[in-house]
């Protein structure tokens, strides 16, 4: 099978909209948590996010084209463009029959749905719908925008897995490439839904942290006090390509995807199997695909959301599968500092875990106040602060409700 590269990365992030930027986020261990300024919040009972931050479309796409599309597509396509412009492509010399996009969203326009709604249900009764109500609200609308952009006519589609969706679309990518059915794919995964269906759906289920006098350490993964999850939005690109491909023009190569895999847990719609029978198999899995061993992997990004019973799972089914070797990877959750971006969460992970192997470090959780006495004091989880270290190759995880588990090797060329 054909080796596969990164040769290319974008992201938009709660805390930073540019690569340089969520990389300086990720180094300094900043928190991307506000109050919510896309909607009143004050009779919700979560009242801040992690929104993304002084984003203004129309400083990146045509003032039309922002108004035809959501803003998880606004947010794929500015990612897309960062991360083409990064991987170097001559965009006119190259086949763009063998060029895809995979692409993921884990709910896609809610804000188009919800707003469409509320003006029905406020106006006179008659149907007023917008014309670009549907292909605005689709998931697979994205992948199709990056692909009309730029005229790529390889494959495309959406994932749809909850919040492992852009790990799965980064997979799907891996293995097509691998297959030799393509030689670059634009992936990664994009979302933007904070919004009162989603706080309030969210609040509803008891999953969000309602830390409201505190909301900037409210994210806080392993720590004894975690209350839920803190809402983010934003988005990740990552250009895939053959190895050869990229060698022979020369390109710069941040690191290889090694090894994927995907499995389900088969067990509840939104807790994880208290064995880890799932993620335990999915690690295994993902090691196997790579060739790899325990001791080959110096960095986990784990899901790690800030939820009472997923975090500890997790962190049980690592000492399961690296045994001793588990202290002595460090391993953290960057959804302490971006909150969770559902659907988009495995790319801008996935971004984690490849400037983590480029600049060798280890990204920090950050807001760790208390330990929790379920949790191993062996285990390194990087508490608030950033750790240099040598990073041949890294481990990321992502789970979504549903059951279903992700998880994808990166490691030095």
């Amino acid at each position: 099978m054909k080796r596969v590269v990164v040769t290319g990365i974008g992201a938009i992030t709660p805390i930073g909209n540019t690569v340089a930027a969520y990389l300086e986020g990720l180094q300094k261990g900043v928190s991307g948590a506000n109050l919510i300024t896309q909607f009143d919040a004050t009779q919700f009972k979560t009242r801040f996010a992690c929104e993304v931050k002084d984003f203004n479309p129309e400083e990146h796409l045509d003032r039309r084209e922002v108004r035809r599309i959501d803003r998880f597509t606004q947010f794929a396509m500015v990612t897309a463009a960062e991360a083409l412009k990064d991987s170097g492509l001559d965009l006119e010399a190259i086949d763009k029959d063998r060029v895809g996009v995979i692409w993921a969203s884990g709910i896609g326009g809610l804000a188009t749905l919800e707003k469409e709604i509320e003006d029905h249900v406020l106006g006179s009764g008659v149907p007023k719908h917008n014309p670009f109500l549907i292909p605005k609200m689709i998931q697979d609308i994205a992948a199709g925008m990056i692909s009309i952009q730029y005229g790529f006519r390889g494959i495309n589609y959406a994932t749809v897995s909850a919040c492992a969706s852009s790990s799965h679309s980064l997979m799907n990518a891996f293995d097509y490439i691998r297959l030799n059915k393509a030689n670059i794919i634009v992936t990664g995964g994009s979302e933007a839904t904070i919004t009162k269906t989603a706080i309030g759906g969210f609040n509803s289920m008891k999953a969000l942290s309602e830390r409201n006098d505190d909301f900037k350490t409210a994210s806080r993964p392993y720590d004894k006090d975690r209350d839920g999850f803190v809402l983010g939005e934003g988005a990740g690109t990552i250009i895939l390509e053959e190895y050869e491909h990229a060698k022979k023009r020369g390109a710069r190569i941040y690191c290889e995807i090694v090894g994927a895999a995907a499995t389900a847990d088969a067990y509840h719609i939104t807790a994880p199997h208290p064995e880890g029978f799932g993620v335990i198999n999915v690690m295994n899995l993902a090691m196997e695909d790579a060739g790899m061993k325990p001791e080959d992997i110096d960095y986990i990004n784990t899901h790690g959301t800030s939820t009472p019973l997923g975090d500890v799972a997790e962190l049980k089914a690592i000492e399961k599968v690296f045994g001793s070797h588990a202290s002595g990877i460090n391993i953290s959750s960057t959804k302490s500092m971006t909150g969770h971006l559902l659907g988009a969460a495995g790319a801008i992970e996935a971004i984690a875990c490849i400037l983590a192997i480029h600049h060798n470090f280890a990204p920090p959780t950050i807001n760790h106040f208390t330990d929790d006495p379920e949790i191993d004091p062996k285990l390194n989880l990087t508490f608030n602060e950033a750790q240099q270290r040598k990073v041949k190759a890294a481990l990321s995880n992502t789970f979504g409700f549903g059951g279903h588990n992700a998880s994808i090797i990166f490691r030095q060329v």
